[in-house]
């Protein structure tokens, strides 16, 4: 039994899956074959993922391959109500998801995932199978295997991997270049940006920018800022990407320096903590706070409130407003991350290679029952490349082979032709 807000909704959420499927044309072509050969006739499939337009096409393509699908939200400001009802009216999916739901309706849907004893997990941040592992281990002993998303789950699931308890094989799809290039870059460089402007209506061109974090998305968020004409400063704590954002141009600061020039402040790192208390006092009146890495930790909300010198005050409907004594910090979306919960996530073409990745994974579990042994594996190059070679066939790109010849060369430990 599913669980949305309005199945009246449902109409307008076809029309919004209909649009963004039109621009993911690699998971169309995939769907097409999934319903002739049916790959995951039989297999149960619960995915806790963010509940948008793109992953209800992800859905479709796993139901057209034979799945039954369970779908539940991965964070509770990126679910899309209209989605999530047309889903269930229009695609028979099972749905637990709605706009806004609180924690205790969160770990209830995640329970209702549970309970349908899924036989591959696709998760978005690592909950589902953490899930799993920490509290129904009798649902491991079905499992082919699962998938991940993102960076922050792979960490949390490595931590287990290492600790000897992960106990099915993870499929690390947020490690496929297909995937990690144009999603953290593309859709997370440019879907951040377009959630501080829709939830500000901010001028960057001219503004600081500090970027905390020059990871993959990092590089993307930097970029895009620079290219509407903000100052853009970055902080790092890797020696290697700082200097590359050095190379790059960018200036490097420490945070707490950082702290005292920022206009806008985006945090994209995967660990807690990263504006702090220190890091709040230093602030200039007016500097606005967004987070665009998995969870809402890495501004220290606590301590943020705990500064405040009245309760905060919401000035827009995503912006709150923080009274510091005088300076006022302008947090956005309650620290969630800003891309969902105040725009619309990545655009569909950059998420029709990172389904497709997550469509691809789920076969290559059934195919290779019994074949993959507990442990984080990478998607396979030939998977990784067959999805880069769709998508530029969709694009009308073609390219150069090797002749034979340069294939022995190159494989080949004589340099003589």
């Amino acid at each position: 039994m599913s669980d949305v807000t309005d199945l009246t909704l449902a109409d307008a959420g076809r029309d919004r899956i209909a649009w963004a499927d039109a621009q993911m044309p690699v998971l169309a072509a995939l769907r097409e074959r999934f319903a002739a050969e049916r790959p995951l006739d039989g297999i149960v499939v619960a995915a806790c993922l963010h509940v948008t337009a793109e992953t209800a096409n992800l859905v479709r393509a796993l139901l057209a391959g034979g799945a039954e699908v369970a779908l539940a939200a991965a964070n509770p400001l990126s679910t899309q109500d209209d989605v999530a009802a047309a889903l269930v009216s229009h695609f028979g999916a099972e749905v637990h998801a709605r706009r806004g739901e609180d924690l205790d309706s969160y770990v209830e849907h995640v329970g209702k995932l549970v309970a349908r004893a899924p036989q591959i997990t696709l998760d978005d941040g690592a909950d589902l199978v953490s899930v799993i592992h920490a509290a129904h281990p009798d649902v491991l002993a079905g499992m082919l295997g699962a998938t991940e998303e993102t960076t922050t789950g792979l960490v949390r699931l490595r931590a287990l991997e290492a600790e000897g308890r992960l106990a099915c094989p993870v499929i690390a799809v947020n490690e496929a270049l297909s995937e990690r290039v144009f999603n953290d870059r593309y859709g997370t460089g440019q879907s951040t940006l377009d959630g501080v402007l829709r939830a500000t209506n901010l001028l960057l061109a001219g503004r600081t920018v500090v970027v905390l974090g020059y990871g993959w998305t990092g590089k993307g968020i930097a970029q895009r800022a620079r290219g509407m004409g903000a100052i853009v400063v970055v902080c790092e704590v890797d020696e290697r990407r700082a200097l590359e954002a050095r190379m790059e141009g960018y200036e490097v600061l420490p945070a707490l320096a950082a702290a005292e020039r920022g206009d806008v402040f985006i945090t994209v790192t995967g660990v807690a903590g990263v504006l702090r208390a220190e890091h709040f006092a230093r602030m200039k009146d007016g500097a606005v706070l967004a987070n665009a890495g998995h969870f809402d930790v890495e501004i220290d909300l606590p301590a943020l409130r705990a500064a405040a010198v009245s309760p905060p005050t919401q000035v827009l409907p995503l912006v709150e407003q923080v009274d510091l004594g005088g300076r006022r910090l302008n947090l956005l979306a309650s620290g969630r991350v800003v891309n969902l919960a105040a725009a619309q996530g990545h655009p569909a073409a950059v998420m029709d290679m990172s389904f497709a990745n997550q469509a691809l994974a789920a076969e290559e579990l059934v195919l290779r029952r019994g074949a993959l042994g507990p442990g984080v594996h990478p998607v396979p190059e030939r998977v990784d490349r067959e999805i880069a070679r769709l998508k530029l066939a969709s694009l009308g790109v073609e390219i150069d082979e090797l002749t034979d010849e340069q294939t022995a060369y190159r494989t080949s430990w004589d340099p003589a032709p």
